[in-house]
């Protein structure tokens, strides 16, 4: 009997519930279970699976609450543990507000490094795909000033060697083509923007190559995302959030996937957040969460 996708939540006071609930009646969730509060769920068909977990105060569609930020964890913790251990085969996970669990008191950077120490991986990769591009990136969810301290040819080759395994396991792709993005405008201008390029990241690329890896690069940003230089190209290295996910999502919104690679199970999720100005009003596309499942369901074919 194969085991059931779990699918999270998120912040109860968002679009989590009703998304769901969206895809369930158009028949894409039967191979799921639903973890989180089953009261959200209204008009979900009585032949979904279930794990009720009930918020710790009654919900407010579109109003936070400090006090249920503890519930949107143990639902992580629930699908993750669930993962690890067998009973599901992968978890996807709806939108939560990471500044809501903060102001409760816990410390939150996001889904993926929560994950990640919660799964004991050192090391996982934040990517985005859509129909035009995969974009993974080098450092996530930290301030632009922070950035070009943490351009280090360790963190890059952590993330490369993550991105270029992922690639070959989950996504069957065996020697796939990585471009990679420069830090600075222009790739630095031949050090004139800055010097990352020239001490870092092409010596860091040249050693993958040497090793017959498809890496190329550094590529100025403002260039390698369009659809001739994209085309052939497997995955996108950007070296910061924005510069990778501004035109990813400019490109799909809406309709991109969010997945992690390097844990020790299959985790993908919606590329949108909590949506708290829409929720309880029917308004909210399921679409991001429909590409989630359906990304979920071939990783899973290629896993095994």
């Amino acid at each position: 009997m194969p085991q059931s996708i779990a699918i999270t939540l998120g912040e109860p006071a968002g679009i989590g519930a009703e998304i769901v609930v969206d895809l369930a009646n158009q028949g894409q969730l039967d191979d799921c279970v639903i973890i989180g509060d089953s009261t959200l769920l209204k008009g979900l068909p009585n032949t979904i699976k279930t794990k009720h977990i009930p918020t710790k105060e009654k919900v407010k569609l579109g109003v936070l609450d400090v006090n249920n930020s503890a519930y949107v964890l143990q639902l992580l913790d629930t699908a993750a543990h669930g993962c690890i251990n067998g009973t599901y085969s992968a978890m996807v996970t709806c939108p939560l507000h990471k500044g809501i669990i903060n102001d409760s008191g816990l410390n939150f950077t996001g889904h993926t490094e929560y994950l990640a120490t919660l799964s004991q991986t050192k090391k996982v990769v934040m990517m985005l795909l859509n129909q035009h591009m995969r974009v993974a990136l080098v450092t996530t969810h930290m301030p632009l000033k922070q950035v070009a301290q943490n351009i280090t040819a360790h963190n890059i080759s952590q993330v490369l060697d993550i991105l270029i395994k992922d690639m070959q396991t989950k996504f069957g792709i065996e020697n796939p083509t990585i471009a990679v993005c420069g830090l600075n405008p222009h790739a630095g201008e031949d050090g004139h923007l800055g010097s990352e390029e020239i001490e870092i990241i092409n010596p860091l690329i040249k050693s993958y190559q040497n090793k017959g890896n498809n890496i190329i690069g550094a590529i100025p940003a403002d260039t390698l995302f369009t659809t001739e230089k994209l085309k052939g190209i497997d995955a996108v290295l950007a070296m910061y959030h924005d510069q990778g996910l501004a035109p990813l999502k400019y490109a799909g919104f809406g309709k991109s996937v969010n997945i992690t690679l390097g844990l020790p199970f299959i985790r993908t999720s919606v590329d949108h957040g909590t949506a708290l100005d829409i929720a309880g009003q029917n308004l909210a596309s399921s679409d991001s969460l429909l590409e989630a499942v359906k990304l979920t369901r071939e990783l899973i074919k290629n896993a095994n």
